[in-house]
């Protein structure tokens, strides 16, 4: 079970959004690569780096703050955000990311997808953000008449590496993570599924401890972890024991 620290780049700033308006966007840190070496002393063995402008604009924006990252962790790195080409997806592999996040072109190219599982096994993840149980693309800005489920099923024999569940309507509020809903899509796919939008507290680890939650791959925590209401050390510690006994509701 991962427990992925984020890093979202804002015009080359660690930020946080609420419900993924850029509007709403707290800077954490203006330095990136600092904070990429900061979650690896914490004990964070991933890293997951979105490049917001990206995602608005159809094409990688942070660049430059996403190479800095490289070069400054030895941890393996994820990114999502306006990657939408297989030449984008083999240039960021050339330089050194561990897996690429397709988002909106899943959506609308879902064959490049299943071109890129086929030239890069292993490192093209998907990441599914939802509002309402349909599929958002464009950095969130429009709604698909997808279904979650829906989508995910497409991959289902593609090889991708995993789904990146975002519930949107919790992202960067702090409510706790859909439990029901990335669960009942872990349950309807044989694609490892992450966790992602809300992670709220010490509450939220133990509950990836569960039974019922021991098939996903792990959980991204964002403004949970920048604002101290996590504890990297106890929450890793959490993830390392043996799962809970009882399912929770």
């Amino acid at each position: 079970m991962i427990l992925f620290p984020a890093i979202d780049l804002k015009d080359g700033q660690c930020v946080r959004l609420k419900h993924g308006d850029m509007a709403t966007a707290t800077i954490y840190n203006d330095d990136p690569a600092a904070q990429a070496k900061a979650f690896e002393k914490q004990g964070f063995e991933w890293l997951h780096v979105v490049d917001l402008n990206g995602a608005f604009q159809g094409q990688s924006v942070n660049s430059a703050a996403v190479g800095a990252i490289l070069k400054a962790t030895k941890n393996p790195v994820q990114l999502g955000g306006g990657i939408r080409t297989l030449e984008q997806i083999e240039d960021w592999l050339d330089r050194g990311l561990a897996r690429v996040i397709l988002g909106t072109v899943a959506v609308r190219d879902p064959d490049l997808v299943r071109q890129a599982c086929k030239a890069f096994p292993g490192k093209v993840a998907v990441g599914i953000d939802a509002k309402a149980g349909k599929v958002a693309v464009e950095g969130w800005a429009e709604a698909s008449s997808l279904g979650v489920i829906e989508l995910a099923r497409k991959f289902e024999d593609a090889g991708v590496a995993a789904i990146i569940y975002t519930d949107i309507d919790r992202d960067g509020v702090l409510t706790g993570i859909n439990w029901d809903a990335t669960i009942d899509l872990a349950d309807a796919v044989s694609i490892p599924v992450i966790a992602s939008g809300g992670l709220a507290s010490i509450a939220d680890i133990v509950r990836m401890t569960m039974p019922d939650a021991q098939k996903l791959e792990g959980a991204i925590s964002g403004r949970a972890l920048y604002d101290g209401r996590i504890d990297p050390a106890e929450a890793l510690a959490i993830l390392q024991v043996r799962p809970a006994t009882e399912t929770r509701s």
